[in-house]
């Protein structure tokens, strides 16, 4: 396998090999897949919390599994701004002739600690190209509906950019839909009767975070509106858009019970 920065600089990226840090992208709240899937990991990266980028240059590599990173771009550092606490706000500039590369080119590298943020070395050291893909990594095609498991800042993509294969899947069906608060483990069960079926009900989430529900609301408004980043969708079950309002609100509230949201997580009644 060939080395990233020999693979870089044959593809006149201009990275400067004596000054470059290698900045291994994960995340709890924001996850950076999801900035990049959005268009932001540029403004993802530049949140800090430390000064971390102590060199000219930046190569930014998402984790997505095991070993294997997704080449996000390599930006020069401009400057940064202190933030509240530790943190700062870079700020940085993608370097120019990257646009077929970025989302495309997937690095191997076994980290040998817990280290992000990591001093590039002259001969490149242990990053190794491992596979250049078709197109650049998006969000997946709709997985089925046993299948659904969605962050809110992944739903709010898929939401925002209509995506085709999800629209075609949530607005024929209607269905019971769980939301778990991944900083709790709290519960939210909830259905979906109208005409769009479970597109339109998990649209108002993107749009409003509590979709008009009393319950999300006084969570958000004791926690706060970006507690909704907290949030993960699922289905537990589906049905047709012929099925009767009425069976799934049943089946909505068997789900409560087997649950016990109504005694330990967020459903009121």
């Amino acid at each position: 396998m060939i080395k990233l920065t020999d693979f870089l600089i044959a593809c006149k990226v201009p990275l400067n090999l004596l000054s470059y840090k290698v900045h291994l992208a994960t995340g709890s709240d924001w996850l950076p897949l999801d900035a990049f899937y959005d268009g932001k990991f540029k403004e993802w990266q530049e949140n800090q919390n430390g000064k971390n980028f102590s060199r000219d240059m930046v190569v930014g590599l998402i984790h997505v599994e095991g070993s294997r990173g997704l080449f996000a771009g390599v930006y020069r550092v401009l400057g940064f701004n202190p933030q509240e606490g530790k943190r700062v706000r870079y700020s940085t500039e993608l370097l120019a002739g990257q646009d077929d590369l970025i989302g495309r080119v997937i690095v191997e590298h076994k980290r040998s600690g817990r280290a992000a943020y990591l001093i590039g070395k002259p001969d490149g050291g242990p990053f190794h190209v491992c596979e250049i893909r078709p197109q650049p990594m998006t969000i997946q095609d709709f997985p089925g509906y046993q299948e659904v498991c969605v962050s809110y800042a992944k739903l709010k993509i898929i939401i925002e950019q209509n995506l085709d294969t999800w629209r075609g899947a949530l607005s024929n069906m209607k269905g019971v839909y769980i939301i778990t608060d991944l900083k709790t483990g709290r519960l939210y069960v909830g259905s979906a009767t109208g005409s769009d079926g479970l597109w339109q009900r998990w649209g108002s989430y993107v749009k409003t975070g509590h979709g008009g529900n009393k319950d999300l609301k006084r969570v958000l408004k004791d926690k706060g509106p970006r507690y909704v980043e907290h949030f993960q969708y699922s289905l537990l079950e589906v049905a047709d858009s012929r099925t009767s309002d009425e069976y799934v609100l049943e089946r909505e509230s068997f789900w409560k019970e087997v649950l016990a949201s109504r005694k330990f997580g967020y459903n009121a009644n």
